[in-house]
């Protein structure tokens, strides 16, 4: 996919640090550090924010805490992507099942991942960074070693449904867990 170059000078305060932006295609993801918590809450914050401003409060509007991600960094495996020195991206992967999903939507796989809190800082989403993370989470799967992606977006506006299929992944279902409508995910290895 071609994306045409962003020109445009944006400044972002995300955690300590200003930072000039122009975006490149290239990532560098790697496994978070304690030290990148901080910087892991405020992109969070700056997506949920977002999502709220354009679709209004629903599910996706919760802020995430550095206790949560310093949680999340314990019951999973956190990633970040840099461009240049900056935090562009984060998700996680974990063996356990959440509990928002559904087993029985999904085709049967011996050791599936999950894929879980993908964010792509707010001025880079439709760049491209969202797609060259899932390519590095495929490569990852297949070390760790996996032979399944599963996940859930919203089944709403806010959620980011059309880009998963865009990516390859395989729609399986819907559901609702405690009042939010969830659209399953998955991607055989």
């Amino acid at each position: 996919m071609a994306v045409a170059p962003s020109f445009a000078h944006v400044e972002l305060r995300c955690g300590r640090q200003l930072w000039d932006v122009r975006p490149s295609m290239r990532i560098k993801m790697q496994t978070a550090t304690v030290e990148d918590a901080l910087d892991i809450v405020a992109l969070r914050a700056a997506v949920a924010s977002k999502l709220t401003e354009q679709y209004g409060r629903g599910s996706w509007s919760g802020v995430s805490t550095e206790k949560g991600v310093l949680f999340d960094m314990r019951t999973s495996k956190v990633f970040v992507a840099y461009q240049k020195n900056r935090l562009v991206a984060t998700l996680r992967l974990t063996a356990k099942k959440p509990w928002a999903i559904d087993r029985s939507y999904f085709s049967t796989c011996i050791r599936p991942l999950y894929l879980l809190s993908m964010a792509v800082a707010p001025e880079l989403q439709r760049q491209g960074i969202g797609r060259l993370c899932l390519e590095e989470v495929k490569k990852i799967c297949r070390q760790w070693p996996a032979d399944g992606i599963r996940l859930d977006a919203y089944d709403a506006p806010a959620g980011a449904s059309q880009f998963y299929g865009k990516c390859g992944f395989r729609d399986v279902g819907r559901a609702s867990y405690r009042g939010c409508p969830l659209a399953y995910f998955e991607m055989i290895l």
